[in-house]
């Protein structure tokens, strides 16, 4: 049986959805997820311009993912988000907190701003690590 011990020296990252770290102790398996973008079933870049579908598109994305592995949003141990825009980004950001909240998530955090992604166009890449 797995146990996840969230491990928050100061409590303000708690009001933005995420722990600073998390003990995870007991895990059968491990997950790590490949950069999941706005992209549809044949690679093909979905949503130009648009943070807020591209965002909801790779979080649709990093469910089937989890799914196909027989977990969800609720065994993420370990999240990196990359956009192209960060401010952009934040302003999307209550998907992420949806889709996370929704499952009793919260996983450490990080969001990095960067130059580009592999595909011109995409504007946000969400990586994930998962255990159960």
């Amino acid at each position: 049986m797995m146990n996840r011990t969230p491990v928050n020296p100061w409590p303000w990252s708690l009001a933005l959805g995420y722990n600073q770290a998390e003990l995870v102790a007991g895990a059968r398996r491990q997950l790590t997820c490949a950069g999941q973008t706005a992209v549809d079933a044949t690679g093909a870049p979905q949503h130009p311009g648009d943070m807020r579908a591209q965002l909801g598109l790779a979080l649709d994305n990093l469910g089937q993912v989890l799914a196909a592995a027989g977990m969800g949003f609720a065994d993420i141990t370990r999240l990196m988000v990359y956009t192209t825009d960060v401010d952009a980004c934040m302003a999307a950001f209550d998907l992420l907190g949806a889709r996370l909240g929704a499952a009793g998530a919260r996983p450490p955090m990080t969001l990095l701003g960067v130059g580009r992604l592999a595909l011109p166009g995409l504007l946000v890449e969400i990586e994930a690590t998962a255990a159960d």
